[in-house]
């Protein structure tokens, strides 16, 4: 195992190693070094609170397969924080490019640290050219190229998404089970097929008289109920009296057990292998009820979240039934900004602590600014052009919107508020800075430190294609 050194403000690190680092620890207190990671698993050994000089063994960060998270187990001797929930000792947690840490219970007295993805380096790609018969890529119910296609499992058939979600709402009426339109086989999963919309929208370039009219779209797409991946009903049978002390297959299996499908909560129970959403923060599930008015997916990614619906029912977290607190989901307007998010200003530490000085200069808060644009944002006088969210027409402040949508949503505000703000509130270091030629879209800022720091990139691009 290879512990990690916090290098101090006075050192420096090798820069012979740095190509080898996969992450890092940013400290926010601009006087510590970054953390490197360079290896799968590895102890941070590092200081911990910026009055002291000694370091301490207070993590084991393990990178997860694939790229942008790993798992972060206490090794101190007292709990942590990580993204503001407390991780108790020997706990772990995953993490992500973003999270924030604090080697300590509370946030007072600690250092704070970022965890970063360190950018892969570019790679050659090879373009592989594949002859598809556009026959193969179409819808057996409407008999058409696929439209935002849907793949059902187990038997891999895929639909249009309209198609699908129509015979499914028929089939559920009329039979106990969701049987393919094509061979007949029981659904147990269907979800949006990304790799094949690709392909479909490659088959409609090459040959256009395979479109079909604007008009039958929308009607298609007015259908359409699948937003995510949908598990359709469970043939397993889970007795919650008799369980003493479960495998961890059965553990596993309890994880998906919705709590209306055990019981009838709020004068609801799932109907026998109805369709349920499996939500995106806890795993847990939920059935997907299109005749409430409680959302289900947040606006801005379209991804499924349970806070707001069992929230509704008063159903809270449990042992064997993941639920989701209703803080992680709820409407902007009921949300605080208490700091700058991470996204901010393309991720640019330097422009977020400007921002965050121009803000302290003018003698107010961050949430009193983003309250202030939040205000000028509902009435609809900022362009949305560039939000990025989803459905950025649609939003209101009275929209359920994620955590790293509102994130993101705050940060594309404090990118209005910066571009619109009078040079006398910038710090004197920050007002005689030159403007990037390529604004935020400049990708140099993010590998290299001192062009970071040196020009100013919260500004509309003058060199490229990029929208203004």
């Amino acid at each position: 195992m290879t512990t990690e050194s916090g290098q101090s403000s006075r050192s420096k690190p090798s820069d012979d190693y740095d190509d080898e680092a996969w992450a890092k620890l940013v400290p926010l207190d601009t006087r510590f070094s970054d953390i490197k990671i360079r290896c799968g698993d590895m102890v941070i050994c590092s200081e911990i609170k910026p009055s002291s000089s000694e370091r301490h063994e207070w993590c084991r960060i393990t990178k997860n397969l694939g790229q942008g998270s790993a798992t972060l187990h206490n090794k101190s001797s007292d709990a942590i924080l990580v993204d503001e929930a407390l991780i108790p000792k020997d706990g772990a947690v995953d993490i992500i490019s973003g999270s924030e840490i604090v080697p300590g219970p509370g946030g007072q007295g600690y250092l704070q640290y970022r965890f970063t993805v360190m950018p892969a380096p570019d790679s050659r790609s090879q373009l592989l050219k594949i002859s598809i018969d556009p026959d193969h890529a179409k819808c057996s119910i409407c008999l058409n190229v696929w439209h935002d296609v849907v793949t059902a499992a187990p038997c891999l058939h895929n639909f249009c998404n309209g198609c699908f979600s129509e015979w499914m709402r028929r089939s559920e009426a009329r039979h106990q089970h969701v049987l393919c339109p094509q061979c007949r086989t029981t659904v147990q999963f269907v979800g949006r097929n990304h790799f094949l919309q690709n392909i479909q929208e490659d088959i409609l370039k090459a040959d256009t008289g395979l479109r079909r009219p604007a008009e039958d779209l929308a009607v298609l797409d007015s259908s359409s109920s699948i937003q995510s991946n949908l598990i359709i009903g469970s043939k397993r049978k889970r007795r919650f009296s008799t369980l003493v002390s479960p495998t961890v297959e059965e553990r596993d299996s309890l994880r998906l057990q919705c709590p209306q499908c055990v019981a009838t909560i709020g004068g609801y129970r799932c109907e026998r292998h109805g369709a349920h959403l499996q939500c995106h923060l806890c795993r847990g599930m939920m059935p997907n009820r299109t005749n409430i008015q409680v959302p289900l997916h947040c606006m801005g990614c379209d991804r499924p979240f349970c806070g707001a619906y069992w929230s509704s029912q008063n159903v809270t977290h449990g042992e064997s039934t993941p639920v989701c607190n209703p803080e992680t989901f709820r409407p902007i307007s009921e949300r605080t900004a208490t700091r700058i998010p991470f996204l901010t200003h393309e991720m640019n530490r330097h422009e977020q602590d400007i921002t965050q000085r121009c803000i302290a200069k003018m003698g107010r808060t961050v949430q009193d600014v983003v309250a202030e644009w939040f205000s000028l944002f509902n009435d609809r006088q900022i362009d949305r052009s560039r939000m990025p969210l989803n459905h950025a027409e649609t939003i209101t402040t009275s929209t359920h919107v994620c955590n790293e949508c509102y994130d993101k949503l705050v940060g594309f505000l404090l990118y209005w508020f910066r571009v619109t703000l009078i040079v006398d509130y910038f710090p004197a270091d920050a007002a005689a800075r030159e403007n990037c030629w390529y604004g935020y879209a400049c990708r140099t800022q993010h590998h290299n430190e001192e062009h970071a720091r040196k020009r100013n990139h919260v500004c509309r691009p003058t060199r490229g294609n990029h929208p203004s």
